[in-house]
């Protein structure tokens, strides 16, 4: 079960002239309507492409600009279930309370967790909050082969894509991008399922992106460890805010071991800032990048939640500037999915090396018989 946007068929034919009656037309007034009739339906094709991006391009939220979000997990595997979970947790925050339109948003991950062989629930992604589905009506944008280094890194610069949806970031100097990377991470390095996107690459992006006004402001929230270094020098003149969920130096955490699921449901900082958006939802306009940092940085104690950039103008705009108004109206068809089964075990966390081994020691727990008190001997 996945979405992705398709183009609009260029060969539209409207049926209007067909239902025109002229007595006796002579063969030069048959020829004359042809050809009208094919240039009102390749203009009417054009107009409406044209129109849908056009809307696209006018649905603002602050400013005059519009908000762009890519959303990133760049793992694989069951066992990272968690990070499939964050994005598509905040995926239905943006489109079904926040208002962002669909359009807008490029969602990149390997889409292998709803439907595995291991996932309990086919078809459903929870999140570690409240259990709600985030997977149904997901639109995942590039999937598998697709979640690349070099395709993300594509997508932010505009490029146009030859396969997944083909969306890529459309933003221009008036606008404002929001990036959410979630993986696997370490001193200069984001994760991909076969790859690896390194510091050096990233800035060159980063840089070029300046160079040409591909926004007014960016804001990037990423959970990996030792994410800090990936943003530890950048500039403060770019018009970026960095916020990661571990400095430059230490890992990041898994949060919420599932033992239905045998896996850990989410990060520890993004369920943190996830949760304080929902929080304070519908007012995202009331408490600013720099409030909500602080906020998730006290609640945040596994790790240290670091900050980086432009720590003056981006940093006391409102979260709503990056994460769309409020639409409380829309707000019901997200929560009202709610998984009866879900009963994690919410005070279990793991520094994010650890996590695969502690879910495989968990799972050994559970098929031990209740006599030995459910302990399994630890390695030294």
């Amino acid at each position: 079960k996945f979405f992705a946007d398709v183009k609009q068929n260029p060969h539209y034919t409207s049926n209007s002239c067909t239902s025109l009656q002229f007595s006796q037309p002579s063969f030069e007034m048959r020829i004359s309507l042809v050809v009208i009739c094919l240039l009102v339906g390749v203009s009417y094709s054009s107009s409406s492409v044209e129109s849908w991006l056009e809307t696209a391009k006018e649905e603002t939220s602050t400013g005059g600009g519009k908000i762009w979000a890519v959303l990133v997990a760049g793992s694989s595997g069951f066992w990272n279930y968690r990070h499939q979970a964050d994005v598509c947790h905040l995926y239905q925050l943006l489109t079904k309370k926040h208002g962002i339109p669909r359009q807008q948003i490029i969602v990149m991950m390997m889409n292998d967790i709803a439907y595995n062989e291991e996932n309990p629930t086919p078809g459903k992604i929870v999140n570690a909050l409240h259990g709600v589905d985030v997977y149904e009506g997901t639109m995942i944008d590039y999937m598998q082969k697709d979640v690349t280094p070099e395709n993300f890194l594509d997508i932010l610069m505009g490029r146009r894509m030859g396969y997944g949806s083909m969306k890529t970031l459309r933003s221009g100097p008036n606008d404002y991008v929001f990036v959410n990377f979630v993986d696997h991470g370490d001193t200069g390095i984001l994760g991909f399922p076969n790859d690896e996107l390194h510091l050096a690459d990233l800035t060159a992006t980063l840089n070029e992106m300046h160079e040409q006004k591909r926004y007014k402001q960016m804001l990037w929230y990423v959970e990996a460890c030792f994410s800090g270094s990936m943003f530890q020098n950048l500039s403060p003149d770019m018009n970026i805010t960095a916020h990661t969920a571990a400095n430059a130096e230490e890992s990041s955490y898994a949060c919420v071991f599932d033992k239905k699921r045998g896996t850990y449901l989410g990060d520890c900082w993004s369920l943190n800032w996830l949760n304080n958006t929902e929080q304070i939802f519908p007012h995202l306009e009331q408490e600013t990048v720099e409030e909500q940092y602080e906020a998730v940085k006290k609640l945040t104690t596994e790790s240290h939640a670091m900050i980086y950039g432009d720590l003056d103008v981006i940093y006391h705009e409102p979260i709503s500037t990056f994460l769309g108004q409020g639409n409380a109206v829309a707000s019901d068809e997200y929560d009202s999915q709610v998984v009866s089964d879900f009963s994690p075990v919410r005070e279990a966390s793991v520094a994010t090396p650890d996590a695969l081994l502690d879910t495989l020691r968990r799972r050994q727990e559970a098929l031990l018989p209740a006599e030995t008190g459910g302990l399994a001997p630890r390695s030294r």
